[in-house]
């Protein structure tokens, strides 16, 4: 089979009647909510950059944190009497032994696409699965009706779900194209009262760019970008974060900004933009061309969007594939969570988006590695220096998995040079502070709510025992083993076994290649 995708930009922009996914089922999963649970015994990674402390009990009562109690010390039997009592009606959960984090928010979540084939049980339990808790759809591409429907749904946990931001599309659902400040200011105004939390911009003609940012900025919603070639060079990022952007997506439009000996990017002269495989390849080739990190000019635009208070949201893992294809496209993960529908989305092909493999080879990843290493380091001296730096994993795309995607975009961070109590930090307290939600989730802390991820292992020292897939462990009896996956997914208090979650998947999976037989094999064979 194969699935036919218009490219995104065009998408996204044009279309005002929206392709929906199969909606979630009502919630079957998860046990609770009590009037009271304690979680007793666990080590504490918080999201605010603290060390691990415990063991701590953590009492929630309705939904809220009202305790967070030191319980002993490592090594030494805790004395009952010092802990937090259970009240009648009240849930115990025994963590001891175990680590708990708060609940990993996803700046970039797509939730499924009909091209790809993917229902939102299938996507919602792969994300919770992987502690994911919260998520930012960019540009709402089940249209805003059916994520506002999900998004009270999940906030009400009617379904089993991660809570949900929607940010439309600019332009989306307008009878025409915006070619005016005016209308720009006007269809801003009128999402608003739809409903939605925001704006996911690609580009427009600057004065309607400006019009709309501002516009939004007033209103008191917040916006991302993926500054997208077709506009990037009349409006790159500087001109974004300066009238009112608050966030940026992957890493277009920053490089843009750095430019010292040209305006446009050096454009091979038989490029064309509709095939996939010219974008990708020039785009490897863009950091090069950007001012050398620590120069004048790359000092100059990183000091101003500090000042300016500015998020970026690097979706590394997105674009791995680009530079190792046959790693990506083979993680084993695949096998058993891949949908045959979302499989096939991922081949080589001239017109679907991210399938650009049309000859892809060793110029083309070499290219990339060196493009990863400029952008990493702007991205971690960025963080450094006080900036913001989120989690977003954009999955569904380019051999990217729902879950999977984000721990590996925490793996990227690492390989970027962040800590992971700075990792963790990402995931969690500056996803929170971009969303404008740090005082409701994000760490944990009294007055916030119950968003909580368990793990058997220390995910400090081995960030892969987050896959679902877990880490591959060698006992002292020399046998091979594997240990972690997340073991408890809490939301708004509910406690969800990631591990079960996970298995309704793989039981998804098993059932929608029984019906046709199907195998993933790699690209191009038979």
């Amino acid at each position: 089979m194969r699935t036919l995708l218009l490219p995104l930009l065009i998408l996204f922009v044009q279309l005002s009647s929206w392709a929906q996914i199969q909606s979630a089922p009502d919630r079957a999963e998860g046990e609770g909510p009590w009037p009271q649970l304690i979680i007793r015994g666990a080590t504490l990674i918080n999201g605010n950059g603290a060390p691990p402390t415990g063991p701590v009990d953590i009492v929630v009562e309705n939904n809220m944190i009202t305790d967070i109690q030191t319980v002993g010390y490592p090594g030494v039997e805790i004395d009952d009497t010092k802990r937090p009592q259970l009240k009648s009606g009240g849930k115990e959960l025994d963590a001891s032994g175990m680590y708990l984090m708060p609940g990993f928010v996803d700046m970039h979540g797509h939730i499924g696409g009909e091209a790809q084939g993917t229902p939102a049980e299938y996507v919602f339990k792969l994300w919770m699965g992987h502690g994911v808790t919260t998520i930012r759809d960019p540009s709402a591409g089940n249209g805003l009706d059916w994520v506002l429907e999900h998004k009270k749904k999940s906030a009400n946990n009617e379904i089993t779900a991660p809570r949900i931001l929607a940010y439309t599309a600019f332009g989306q659902g307008s009878e025409q194209k915006i070619s005016s400040p005016e209308m720009a200011r006007d269809w801003v105004k009128t999402n608003a009262k739809n409903g939605a939390d925001g704006i996911k911009f690609f580009g427009a003609r600057p004065e309607i760019m400006k019009a709309a940012l501002e516009e939004n900025k007033r209103l008191g919603l917040r916006s991302a970008m993926h500054h997208a070639q077709m506009d990037v060079a009349g409006w790159n990022v500087l001109n974004s974060a300066r009238a009112g952007l608050t966030s940026m997506e992957h890493w277009y439009g920053l490089p843009e900004a750095m430019f010292t000996d040209r305006t446009v990017q050096h454009y091979k002269l038989d490029y064309n933009y509709n095939n996939e495989q010219d974008r990708f390849a020039g785009a490897g080739e863009l950091w090069k061309q950007a001012a050398q990190p620590y120069s004048e000019k790359w000092n100059e635009v990183m000091n101003e969007l500090l000042e300016l208070d500015f998020t970026i949201d690097p979706t590394f893992n997105i674009y791995e594939a680009n530079r190792d294809l046959m790693r990506t496209s083979r993680a084993e993960w695949h096998e058993e969570y891949t949908l045959p529908s979302l499989w096939e989305f991922y081949q080589p092909s001239k017109i679907s988006h991210g399938s650009h493999w049309h000859y892809w080879g060793t110029e083309e990843e070499t290219s990339w590695r060196k493009n990863y290493e400029l952008w990493m380091t702007f991205v971690n001296e960025y963080k450094n220096r006080g900036g913001r730096v989120t989690t977003g994993s954009d999955s569904g795309f380019i051999f990217q998995l729902y879950g999977f995607a984000y721990v590996r975009e925490l793996e990227l961070l690492r390989e970027a040079g962040f800590h992971p109590l700075e990792i963790m930090m990402s995931a969690t307290l500056k996803g929170a502070e971009a969303l404008g939600m740090e005082d409701q989730i994000g760490s944990v802390e009294i007055g916030k709510l119950a968003d909580f991820v368990i793990v058997e292992e220390n995910p400090l020292e081995n960030l892969k025992v987050l896959y679902g897939t877990g880490a591959i462990k060698l006992t002292e009896d020399n046998e091979v083993t594997r240990v972690g996956g997340v073991k408890y997914t809490i939301k708004d208090g509910i406690i969800y076994d990631a591990q079960q979650l996970l298995k309704d998947v793989k039981q998804m999976v098993k059932e929608d290649k029984a019906k046709s037989g199907y195998e993933i094999k790699p690209p191009g064979k038979q």
